[in-house]
């Protein structure tokens, strides 16, 4: 289980390691951290039951080229 000391604890690990993060809030009870590095991007959330979530999305490594914006209303949009 995490508190608030828990979450400053590893945003200063972050940062004593360099890595880009930014905070962000998307569910009423919790933090997000947000992490990239290469070829993934990470959410972590700090709950205020004092859990944490972690997400990872990770890049195959595949590139696509202006066509596949179609894709993304063609399938995506309500």
């Amino acid at each position: 289980m995490a508190g608030l000391k828990e979450l400053i604890t590893f945003l200063n690990k972050l940062e004593d390691n360099n890595i880009f993060y930014k905070l962000n809030k998307v569910r009423n009870e919790a933090i997000m951290v947000e992490v990239a590095i290469p070829g993934q991007r990470w959410e972590i959330e700090f709950l205020e039951d004092c859990t944490v979530e972690v997400e990872k999305f990770i890049n195959d490594g595949n590139f696509y080229d202006v066509k596949e914006l179609e894709s993304l209303f063609k399938n995506f949009s309500d």
